[in-house]
């Protein structure tokens, strides 16, 4: 049974390549008041595969077991107010004030076969 039951906020989909290398990709979107939870999570997960794999991180084809890509975006939006001005026929915009940000976060991993498997084992992802 994994020792972390689960993640509530990165659900990893898992695909492999004719080669057998596999990719582990989680994404999530979350409100400011979240993000501190999502980067407890991806600490989580790094801090596991570098104690299970140390030294093991780096190009695939260059020999390595494992490697991984991290992005953030904050994303601001803003109401518009369209207006059609059927005399003028033209289209007026107005925009409103900005909304609460939102916090996106992408995580993918690729490794090798058994690289996959254990993280599969331990954080009770379907392989299917």
């Amino acid at each position: 049974m994994p020792a972390f039951m689960g993640l509530r906020y990165l659900n990893f989909d898992h695909s492999e390549d004719g080669d057998g290398v596999g990719t582990l990709e989680a994404m999530a979107s979350v409100w400011p008041e979240q993000v501190q939870a999502v980067h407890a999570e991806v600490v989580q997960v790094l801090d596991w595969v570098h104690a299970q794999f140390p030294g093991r991180r780096g190009p695939l084809d260059e020999g390595f077991d494992w490697d991984y890509d991290l992005h953030g975006v904050q994303e601001l939006t803003a109401p518009e107010v369209l207006h059609y001005d059927e005399q003028a026929r033209r289209l007026s915009v107005e925009a409103g004030a900005p909304g609460k940000p939102r916090h996106t976060l992408t995580l993918s991993l690729s490794g090798t076969p058994a690289f996959c498997e254990a993280f599969i084992q331990q954080f009770g992802l379907n392989a299917d």
